[in-house]
């Protein structure tokens, strides 16, 4: 069973059909919508601030979400893919976007909906990811548009993929 533990009273929330694999790590001041999923290694800690998760929101194996104290909380909207070893810290993440494997989203940062921020970039305290866009490198900068069409294929097959993916370790407890 996940750890899931309070920190100055303040327990996790959950919302519907969530699945929190044996060794994730969920905080304090948490918050997290319907058919979410925590993967193997992943720790969401809200411990000096808050964080808000919205539904259909998967945080893969590895994955770090923190805050800063008294300055800045993580907000996670709907449909929001989370990859492997990356790290979402103090910042907001709006609709359907997809971070990559390993990318790192620093405090006050905003990435608008349908946006791609690549495998390993680092989007620096206070950047924009434009909405429709892919953001890559160190420091991360917008290298594309995205069509509605790749923008589907790549998001929203790995939002999708990610609420079957749960219900087959959720079908084996």
């Amino acid at each position: 069973m996940a750890l899931i533990k309070s920190v100055n009273g303040i327990t996790p929330v959950f919302g519907n059909n969530c699945y929190l694999a044996e060794n994730a790590t969920v905080v304090g001041q948490v918050t997290m919508g319907d058919n979410c999923s925590v993967w193997f290694n992943t720790v969401v800690r809200g411990d000096v601030n808050k964080i808000s998760i919205g539904n259909n929101v998967n945080i893969q194996d590895g994955a770090v979400v923190h805050c800063t104290y008294e300055k800045a909380e993580t907000v996670i909207g709907n449909n929001v893919s989370i990859g492997h070893n990356a790290i979402v810290h103090g910042c907001t993440v709006m609709d359907n976007a997809l971070i990559g494997m390993g990318a790192i989203v620093m405090d006050n940062a905003v990435v608008h909906p349908n946006s791609i921020v690549a495998a390993g970039a680092v989007v620096l305290e206070n950047t924009i990811v434009e909405e429709g866009s892919i953001y890559a490198g160190v420091p991360a900068k917008k290298v594309k548009q995205i069509s509605p069409e790749l923008f589907k294929e790549m998001n929203m097959r790995i939002a999708n993929n990610y609420l079957m993916y749960k219900e087959w370790f959720a079908s084996n407890e």
